[in-house]
């Protein structure tokens, strides 16, 4: 049974005649999640869960011909039964289960297994083939839980705010930057950069409550942020808007700041390894827990990861795709630049 092709347009459903998260311009593109990797512009129609739906019209346009569905919801597509479960990745993130005639593949999109208190907790999903992706499936990465890195960044804004520091922490407009609002929430008043606050107003529209939040503009009088927290996309990092804030520190939230220290990171002063992907021990335990023969492993550590599942016995493939972009621009911006003696 081959239910699924990897083309160059994106994963093509053979017998539904639709893609999953394709690149190019399709009929049909079935979404998992809103992310700029996963979901691009140009398809004549969009099928998502529900709360993806808000997040596409403002990153796409409003205009967009798009249906979604809540988790669990089957639907048949030229008798192919498809039906959206939790990823854990972001709010509205989805794994895309397809059945036919008994067979059942699932496109996992990009998932998380810990929960983060606001993305719908990730749900194993049993099939006969799986699609992983394999962001950081290097066994190095392993992540603290959400208490423990939310105490680490409650802490270093209480030491800041002694100071007489503002915090800045840098994260994506979507996923990461509600992330932070969630740990440091009760910590003190959160402003967040205009980008942010129009994800969150997508995010709000679905009836999902999040941390109460003020969205700040660089060209206004910034007293009103010192001493508070402030969130700001990668893109601002080492930008004139970011200098505007004074007696600022700056903390990264990303998962590769799991194996560097924060000095090898340009402009920072501290680094959080908060990531919206499974570490490598939650990318083996889904794998092993979907009780899939067939494993194709996407962006990230490919062939470190397929390798090693093929050595457990498991059946896996290195698949390329289009997907990862947001995770490499973001270890680009985050990286920096090499010293003479390191090169």
């Amino acid at each position: 049974m081959k239910l699924i092709e990897f083309t160059n347009k994106g994963i093509y459903c053979i017998p539904g005649k639709f893609y999953l998260d394709p690149w190019r311009p399709v009929d049909l593109a079935v979404i998992s999640h809103g992310h700029g990797d996963h979901a691009k512009w140009g398809m004549k129609k969009y099928l998502c869960h529900d709360f993806t739906k808000p997040i596409l019209q403002h990153r796409i346009s409003p205009d967009i011909e798009v249906q979604s569905l809540p988790y669990g919801e089957q639907i048949s597509i030229n008798g192919v039964k498809l039906s959206f479960h939790p990823a854990g990745h972001i709010v509205g993130s989805a794994q895309i289960r397809l059945e036919y005639k008994g067979y059942v593949s699932v496109f996992s999109g990009d998932y998380k297994v810990q929960d983060d208190g606001l993305s719908t907790p990730f749900e194993i999903v049993r099939c006969n083939e799986f699609v992983t992706e394999s962001t950081f499936g290097l066994p190095i990465y392993n992540w603290l839980e959400p208490e423990q890195y939310a105490e680490q960044m409650k802490n270093w804004h209480l030491m800041n705010k002694e100071q007489g520091k503002t915090s800045v922490f840098i994260g994506y407009s979507l996923g990461k930057a509600q992330r932070i609002m969630k740990a440091v929430e009760g910590c003190g008043k959160i402003f967040v950069h205009n980008s942010v606050a129009k994800i969150n107003e997508a995010i709000e529209s679905s009836g999902i409550q999040l941390p109460e939040y003020k969205p700040v503009y660089f060209n206004e009088d910034l007293k009103k942020i010192n001493n508070e927290i402030v969130i700001v996309p990668p893109a601002l990092l080492d930008s004139n808007m970011i200098r505007k804030i004074p007696n600022r520190a700056t903390g990264l939230c990303s998962g590769w700041m799991q194996v560097r220290g924060s000095r090898r990171w340009r402009s920072a002063d501290a680094g959080f390894a908060i990531s919206d992907h499974a570490d490598w021990t939650g990318l083996l335990d889904t794998v092993k827990a979907t009780g899939a023969e067939k494993v194709h492993v996407t962006h990230g550590q490919t062939a470190v990861f397929s390798k090693y599942l093929n050595e457990l016995g498991i059946e896996a493939y290195e698949v390329k795709t289009h997907y990862g972009d947001e995770e490499e621009e973001e270890k680009n911006m985050l990286e920096a630049p090499k010293t003479p003696e390191e090169s």
